[in-house]
């Protein structure tokens, strides 16, 4: 059974931190891209930041370039985003996810394999 559970979301001020990370099960966790995606009241959901099976190749959404950092861990199989510089606009449900086989650095939903529950991210001004 596939599981991706997200953790660290929480409440923050403007310009706080927050790191949150993802623990995948169930699949062979390194022959999938990973990626972040938030879904904010009444929007649609979009791609913050992804992350090749290496490590080596990342993209970020413009709104989140220089405060957002994607990375991984191989070895336990976990997925963390890095977030600085936190803004009231960053508040929505964070969701983890892998991409299907063949789709990588992109912020299409629709290539998206597997979903965790997500994480409620709040700031406040």
């Amino acid at each position: 059974q596939v599981q991706l559970v997200e953790s660290g979301g929480g409440s923050v001020e403007a310009g706080g931190s927050l790191r949150l990370s993802c623990a995948a099960s169930g699949y062979t966790y390194s022959s999938n891209c990973m990626a972040w995606f938030r879904q904010a009241l009444e929007k649609e959901r979009e791609g913050v930041a992804g992350i090749s099976r290496g490590a080596d190749s990342t993209y970020y959404a413009d709104s989140v370039k220089g405060r957002f950092t994607i990375s991984r861990d191989n070895a336990k199989n976990t997925v963390y985003l890095q977030m600085n510089s936190l803004k009231p606009e960053d508040t929505g449900m964070y969701y983890c996810a892998a991409k299907r086989r063949g789709y990588c650095l992109n912020n299409d939903p629709l290539t998206v394999a597997y979903w965790g529950q997500g994480t409620q991210v709040t700031v406040s001004s």
